[in-house]
Formats: C-alpha cells, sequence, structure tokens
C-alpha cells in the first residue's frame, strides 16, 4: 500500500488576510476616521486596544504636547496624539513609500502640526535635536534597536526633563536596557506585545 505524503504547509509569520487594511483613530477629534495603511515589510500597527490603553495614561500630558515617533509606520501614535490634543508631531520614517502614505494622513486629515521626515531612526537621532514632551519608540520586533534609541534620546537631549517615552517590545522581553535617569511607571502585556511608559527624572 503506497503511503501518502503530505507536504508541510510553509511557515508565515502573518497571513496577508489578517494584516489590517485601515487605521481607526479611536479618540479626540478625528474619533472613528479610517485612513488606509500600507503594508511594508517589518511593519507592525500598535493593537487598538493597547493604543486605547496608552493614551489613557497619556491622557493628563497630552494636551499641548510635542511628541515623536521615531518609528511611526502607518502614523497610529503621533495622529492619534494630535486627534486627542498634542500641538505637534514629528513622524520619522525610513521606508519612502510608507512615509508618502504618512502625508497623504496628514493631508486628508488637515492635520497642523503634523510633520513627517523620511529617515532612519539612528540617523534622525545623530542630528541637531529638539526637546519633546514624548517620544515613542517601537521598532520592528526583530530589530533590537530599544537600548541604542534609547540611549541616543537620553544623551542627546531628545526628552525633556520628567517627559515620557513609550516603548514597544515583545512581551517576553524583560529587560528592557533603558538609560538609569528614565524610571519605569507603567508596564502590560497583549498577547505578543510588551508595552511600557518611562518618565525622564532628570
Amino acid at each position: 500500500m503506497a503511503r501518502r505524503v503530505i507536504e508541510p504547509k510553509p511557515i508565515t509569520t502573518r497571513s496577508k488576510s489578517s494584516y489590517p487594511r485601515k487605521l481607526r483613530i479611536i479618540g479626540g477629534r478625528w474619533r472613528g476616521r479610517l485612513l488606509d495603511v500600507t503594508e511594508s515589510e517589518g511593519l507592525r500597527p500598535t493593537p487598538d486596544r493597547v493604543r486605547e490603553t496608552l493614551f489613557n495614561w497619556l491622557t493628563p500630558y497630552i494636551a499641548g504636547a510635542e511628541c515623536l515617533d521615531l518609528f511611526a509606520g502607518t502614523g497610529a501614535l503621533c495622529l492619534e496624539a494630535l486627534s486627542r490634543g498634542a500641538a505637534r508631531v514629528v513622524m520619522v520614517e525610513k521606508i519612502p513609500h510608507v512615509a508618502d502614505r504618512l502625508r497623504q494622513h496628514v493631508e486628508r486629515l488637515e492635520a497642523e502640526g503634523a510633520e513627517v521626515v523620511l529617515a532612519d531612526a539612528v540617523d534622525f537621532l545623530g542630528r541637531t535635536p529638539r526637546a519633546f514632551d514624548i517620544v515613542f519608540i517601537d521598532p520592528p520586533f526583530k530589530s533590537h534597536l530599544i537600548p541604542e534609541c534609547a540611549a541616543r534620546v537620553e544623551a542627546h537631549g531628545w526628552l525633556k526633563p520628567g517627559g515620557l517615552a513609550y516603548i514597544e517590545a515583545p512581551s517576553g522581553n524583560g529587560n528592557l536596557a533603558l538609560p538609569a535617569s528614565w524610571e519605569l511607571i507603567r508596564s502590560k502585556k497583549a498577547g505578543q506585545v510588551g508595552y511600557h511608559l518611562a518618565r525622564k527624572t532628570v
């Protein structure tokens, strides 16, 4: 009797059908607005429930804040911040077609105070700094860029004293290797995502 051979299915990290095609702004003046998402390797949009928790944490600080997102991707974090009252946001993105889509989002929302910068995050942090109230550090999970970016933010003065840094990392990453002057004040997990809020103490 012939033995049936079953070919193994290829292992994929994410099916195309599960990739979010729309970004939904969940609070503030643009609440409920849907924006198209460009699929790109390494792009990992922050889940809605994580974003909702994050902005609950940021509620006392977001009005009038200046925010920097070093790995902007879909723009979910900075556009949410602007929707909820931030004064100015800078979105750094190194992939040209993703940065183009971010500019389209800004135009569609008529988002005053939003700037899109086409640059690598590490290179950007080597430029002349401007201190921000909130810095988002949410690199691709396989990049291991959190310690380097956090160190550069601290060393070059990109974060104001008392300012906040949001860090998103794999939930199994127990050591974020943050600067000594950053105090971790919030930390949660949602599936494979660990998300954290730190304050610069000096």
